[in-house]
């Protein structure tokens, strides 16, 4: 049975740099045999998460779509840009979601046991590095195995062709196969 993986960036932008990069990786996990659900995070927008409003009316429609679509999929791949050192707020508000326990749920349920791959693009010359580390750091709270590899792509306004594919074959590729470790890591877990 084929793998099924989770892709989508933490930015909201239509140009989205890290949408382009985290399409490569989706396409290294489909080489590897992985179905593959690319999302989109404008398309199911969120509020910003507040406690009095889950107690009151649980969680909100869009954030149970996200969690599903976490819960049936076994592993994601996450392109992250960084603002200001940190992980989106739109990112981390999804996962702040996503992680809330509904009945009948185990802690964690949407993350726990899954597999992560991470990437991230940025006009800086960082490549956005320093958000990848915070992001980590999270699923690996919630429970998910993240791959070892991961890359940042610095002055990426500068990285992609026209056709959204990165000019440097060795970042391409590393792309790629971070998107195949996790197919090969999930495979090995289920």
């Amino acid at each position: 049975m084929a793998q099924k993986i989770l892709a989508f960036a933490g930015s909201l932008r239509s140009a989205s740099l890290n949408r382009k990069l985290v399409r490569i990786a989706a396409q290294g996990a489909r080489d590897a045999g992985a179905e593959v659900t690319e999302i989109d995070l404008r398309d199911i927008p969120m509020p910003i998460f507040d406690g009095d409003l889950e107690r009151g009316a649980g969680l909100p429609p869009n954030a149970k779509l996200f969690k599903r679509l976490l819960v049936e999929h076994n592993g994601i791949l996450i392109s992250s840009p960084e603002y200001n050192t940190a992980v989106t707020p739109v990112l981390k508000n999804a996962i702040d979601w996503a992680s809330r326990t509904e009945p009948g749920d185990q802690p964690h349920a949407a993350f726990r046991g899954k597999v992560g791959g991470l990437m991230s693009a940025s006009p800086g010359n960082y490549g956005g590095a320093r958000s990848l580390a915070m992001l980590r750091a999270i699923l690996s709270h919630l429970g998910v195995i993240v791959v070892p590899v991961q890359l940042s792509i610095a002055r990426a306004n500068e990285a992609f062709d026209a056709d959204a594919n990165l000019h440097d074959q060795a970042q391409r590729d590393t792309i790629r196969s971070i998107g195949a470790e996790v197919v090969s890591f999930a495979g090995k877990l289920g």
